[in-house]
């Protein structure tokens, strides 16, 4: 079952069972929103990239995205660049696959961020949508979907948290401007 996420809501990432997930998927999904013309309604292409940055105690220590898809330890990848979105229908576009149980002890937070690496604003951009799924099942444990456009090039998505012996998740879903996960980081700070 999945749990439709409102911005600052926290769940736990636990199965249904009770048992702790291994390995999780983080999803993200886009369309470009059409725009009508002077000739009718067109799209353009739109390239957002997800990122997932890695924190121990507040300090980063590494990162995910297109140019390093893979962290140092292995325990977080991303799938590859999508340049031009498209599912936002429930389909993924980027992932990024992480493995809980690999991931070493002294990182306590994930989090991961979407930017328009062209530059384009959220404006121009339908259907955005972050969900969490279990990776060794394929079912989907949580969605947080983009509500409305803005002036604005990047979101500051969701985040994963050590808790207690396990994980939660938290929807951030605040905007932010900026290309890379670099031009984040002041916004990213502020949810730790």
């Amino acid at each position: 079952m999945t749990v439709n996420m409102t911005k600052g809501q926290a769940i736990s990432l636990q199965k249904q069972d009770g048992g702790t997930l291994t390995a999780v998927r983080m999803g993200l999904g886009w369309q470009a929103a059409k725009r009508r013309g002077l000739f009718g309604s067109r799209t353009r292409e739109i390239d957002l990239d997800a990122s997932a940055v890695l924190f121990a105690d507040k300090q980063p220590v590494d990162v995910v995205f297109f140019r390093h898809l893979q962290s140092d330890d292995g325990s977080v990848r991303h799938t590859g660049d999508n340049l031009v979105g498209g599912a936002g229908q429930g389909g993924d576009d980027e992932s990024i696959l992480v493995d809980l149980q690999r991931v070493p002890v002294h990182i306590d937070q994930i989090v991961f961020t979407v930017n328009s690496f062209t530059g384009q604003t959220f404006q121009e951009v339908q259907n955005a949508f972050c969900r969490i799924v279990d990776e060794t099942n394929g079912q989907e444990l949580a969605r947080y979907t983009l509500d409305g456009g803005g002036q604005y090039t990047a979101q500051i998505m969701a985040k994963v948290s050590r808790v207690g012996g396990g994980w939660q998740m938290t929807a951030l879903g605040n905007p932010a401007n900026g290309r890379t996960f670099q031009d984040l980081m002041p916004s990213i700070l502020p949810h730790l």
